[in-house]
């Protein structure tokens, strides 16, 4: 199983680019698509502007409880009827890296309530987390989620909480693309 995947924006893909959001810091550029690959790749096609890339990993803040807890929820990813998704990738600040795995673990559950919250939205928005730090990419994570149009208000309002949060205070750039299936 390759844990690898790259985001290409440009003009191909399965996904077609509703708009792009610059949240916090620079964004990315304007694309008709984006492309989805399961795998490394080495260089921008030349049709594409933009690409990111990261790895699944291990959930790597969550106890037992909670991964049990997720597991029992998280639907698979490319279900029929959620033709809407939106990938985030996130920055987080030199400050964040520079703490110990469990004072990031205690402002990402014990303060944020990070997973709890994103139980509450499940399975209606499923999601993903891959990793981009170890790889020395832009980003530190690329989040995408992915639903049915009756469940975008159960996802804005998801997104909102979490930026309210004391963990989203460690963000210091974050993008939206928003993106319907083709």
């Amino acid at each position: 199983m390759n844990n690898r995947y790259s985001f290409i924006g440009g003009r191909t893909g399965q996904w077609q680019v509703v708009k792009i959001r610059n949240v916090l810091g620079p964004g990315l550029q304007l694309v008709e698509k984006v492309n989805i690959l399961n795998g490394a790749v080495a260089e921008i096609p030349l049709d594409s502007a933009w690409r990111l890339q990261g790895f699944a990993s291990n959930i790597r803040y969550a106890i037992r409880t909670e991964l049990e807890a997720l597991q029992a929820v998280q639907p698979m990813l490319n279900r029929a009827e959620a033709i809407l998704a939106v990938l985030i990738p996130i920055k987080k600040s030199a400050q964040w890296w520079e703490m110990a795995q469990d004072e990031r673990r205690d402002i990402f559950e014990r303060e944020s309530h990070h997973t709890a919250v994103g139980l509450e939205y499940l399975p209606g928005v499923a999601r993903r987390l891959l990793h981009c730090r170890d790889l020395g990419e832009e980003f530190d994570f690329l989040t995408w989620f992915e639903f049915a149009p009756e469940h975008s208000s159960a996802f804005n309002e998801l997104l909102l909480r979490m930026r309210a949060s004391k963990e989203w205070e460690y963000v210091e750039r974050e993008v939206e693309v928003w993106l319907k299936r083709l």
